[in-house]
Formats: C-alpha cells, sequence, structure tokens
C-alpha cells in the first residue's frame, strides 16, 4: 500500500435513493440533504434532510468540526420575477477536523459527486463563511 492512498468510501444504496429523492423533490422551498462519512464502514450516510430552511439555519445546524457534504436545493428568486431551484453541492471541510477524517471526506467528493450528478460544486473551509450572499454570490445572481 503506498502512501498515497486514500480510502474510497462507498455512496451506500440509501443515499443513492435519497440524491435521486432529493433531485426530484416538488417542494418550492430551500432544502437540504447533509450527508457524512461512517469512518467505521467506510460509507457515505445520510446524516440529515431539511426542508424550508434558510442558508443561516443550514449553517447552525451543521457540526463546525466535522467535515459534511450538502446537497442543497436552493430557492433563488431572480430580478425579472422568475424564480429556480439550483441544485449546489457543498463540501464543507474544517481546517481543524480530524486528518485522516479530511482525506476521506477529500477523496470521497468526486464519486459522490459524480453519483449526484451535480455540476455547481463549492467548498468551504469556515462555517461561517457558508452564508446567503456568499451562495448567490457562487450563483453568480
Amino acid at each position: 500500500m503506498s502512501g498515497g492512498s486514500v480510502n474510497i468510501c462507498s455512496v451506500t444504496p440509501e443515499v443513492k435513493q435519497a440524491l435521486k429523492d432529493f433531485r426530484f423533490r416538488k417542494g418550492n422551498d430551500t432544502a437540504a440533504l447533509v450527508l457524512k462519512v461512517d469512518r467505521e464502514k467506510q460509507e457515505i450516510i445520510v446524516d440529515e434532510k431539511f426542508e424550508d430552511i434558510s442558508v443561516d439555519q443550514l449553517q447552525e445546524s451543521l457540526p463546525s468540526h466535522q467535515p459534511r457534504y450538502v446537497v442543497l436545493s436552493y430557492r433563488q428568486a431572480h430580478k425579472d420575477g422568475r424564480v429556480s431551484f439550483p441544485l449546489c453541492f457543498i463540501f464543507f471541510t474544517p481546517r481543524d477536523s480530524h486528518a485522516e477524517l479530511q482525506m476521506m471526506y477529500a477523496g470521497s467528493k468526486i464519486a459522490l459527486q459524480k453519483e449526484a450528478e451535480l455540476t455547481r460544486a463549492y467548498e468551504i473551509r469556515e462555517l461561517e463563511d457558508l452564508t446567503e450572499e456568499w451562495l448567490l454570490e457562487k450563483l453568480g445572481n
């Protein structure tokens, strides 16, 4: 085993189904699917699901010292009156989280992103950076 290898966690069938359900949800509010790594099993599992949540509430619900993957369906009101629901993949990896855990999350990120079929992927290192202003800037509003 080379020193550069990273354990890639498998995406469980439950997560695959949750991602699919989330992608096709009918809600007209902001929602989030929070995923985490189960270190023992080396799997990505569902942590929490939120309906009708604000970006601020989402920020408050995430653990500040552990990485998480967040799939966010964001209710975006445009200046011309249209409303869209961009799906975003947010990879939260706090600087002070466990190095091995950071590597497991980083190593599994691409596979999960592919599974979720999400092109908008953003990374944050500080939880307080996860704000509506930050998200709108990323979405180019």
